[in-house]
């Protein structure tokens, strides 16, 4: 099975992180990847609001024939989205494990700031070790 991307969403809908795992995907620009995060935190806040479930969460799964999107939001409303290969299971597990790398490397580092873009060397070493391994 195939994690291909992950991205993670402030609560304000910025794109703090986005990294590939394919080398097959094609590559987007950096406007578009933001493009792409505020498209889905809209539509996220849409289905929310007009489910008929009181309290519903919003999309936390989106399936096709070849790709799966998992949305994992935290109690802050970060959001993780990961895209991977239909037949991945257990796709969220593999999001609170991602979440555990993150908020162990990200969240605990006293020079990280809040809502900002994550860049720390010991996440993005950690996560890249996790998903090969799952592979």
């Amino acid at each position: 099975m195939v994690v291909y991307s992950l991205y993670i969403l402030n609560k304000a809908a910025g794109l703090i992180y986005q990294r590939d795992f394919n080398d097959g995907l094609q590559k987007l620009s950096s406007n578009d990847y933001l493009v792409l995060s505020g498209t889905f935190h809209a539509v996220h806040a849409i289905a929310s609001r007009i489910s008929p479930v009181p309290s519903s969460s919003g999309i936390e799964v989106l399936e096709t024939d070849t790709f799966r999107l998992q949305c994992f939001q935290t109690l802050t409303g970060t959001k993780f989205l990961l895209i991977s290969d239909p037949r991945q299971q257990s796709s969220d597990t593999i999001l609170r494990r991602i979440y555990e790398l993150y908020a162990d490397y990200v969240i605990k580092n006293p020079f990280y700031q809040i809502e900002m873009p994550v860049r720390c060397e010991l996440f993005d070493r950690h996560l890249a070790a996790y998903i090969k391994a799952i592979s």
